[in-house]
């Protein structure tokens, strides 16, 4: 396996103040990586950090091997304004594409064998022409999914992507994200599941003002601030 990220004591935060110090962590290529932590502990704006719209206030975040932010595939949270939103399922798929486009305005016809593989691939093509406000909630996460797809075959990271779902949909994402990880996609997850947490990631990395844990999640099970975090969830 290939180094994609390296994070090395970096420093987040804003003109107010730090929101996180002294992260360490490593991304290869076919980790499957969840990101823990309570509310405002820094998640949002590691994310902000490694889609390379927010700098680090200090220490290194480093792209390796020709990896880069442009390699990530994005799935944000969900806005009940975005889930309302008029347009078909082929066209918001297509839309995966327009990063890599620069100036040209039309569709390739490889884009568009791209998006219709990637439908396929989860299970999606069927509702192409549908539009998305119509469809239940997990069907509109493989929608996002398959977006991102068409942006990256590298890396996905996805922030908090079943919430919102009932448990069977939770249960057929989390296999849906678990396949792809599979097929060699690197996966970054933000989550407060701590359950499905263990059961699929391969590490986890736990931040708070200052990082808490960073390594395997058999690792993370068996330390103090795995059994302490799971406890409190529990409880």
């Amino acid at each position: 396996m290939s180094e994609q990220i390296i994070c090395r004591n970096a420093t987040l935060g804003y003109e107010d103040g730090i929101v996180t110090e002294n992260l360490n962590f490593t991304v290869n290529s076919g980790d499957y990586l969840c990101i823990l932590g309570e509310n405002g502990s820094g998640k949002s704006t590691l994310i902000k950090a490694l889609l390379g719209l927010k700098p680090q206030v200090s220490g290194e975040i480093i792209w390796c091997n020709g990896f880069s932010a442009k390699d990530i595939g994005y799935l944000p949270q969900q806005t009940p304004v975005q889930r309302d939103f008029p347009a078909s399922v082929r066209e918001i798929v297509m839309s995966g594409c327009l990063s890599k486009k620069g100036f040209h305005p039309f569709y390739t016809s490889a884009e568009k064998s791209l998006a219709m593989d990637n439908m396929k691939k989860l299970g999606i093509e069927s509702l192409a022409k549908k539009c998305y406000r119509e469809l239940s909630g997990g069907q509109q996460q493989r929608v996002l999914l398959a977006r991102a797809l068409c942006a990256t075959n590298k890396m996905l990271l996805l922030d908090e992507p079943v919430t919102g779902l009932d448990p069977h949909a939770q249960i057929e994402l989390y296999e849906l994200i678990a396949d792809l990880n599979n097929q060699g996609i690197s996966i970054i997850m933000v989550s407060h599941d701590i359950n499905s947490t263990i059961r699929y990631a391969s590490h986890i990395l736990h931040i708070s003002k200052k990082q808490l844990f960073f390594g395997t999640s058999f690792d993370y099970l068996n330390s103090n601030t795995g059994r302490s975090f799971i406890k409190k969830e529990k409880n």
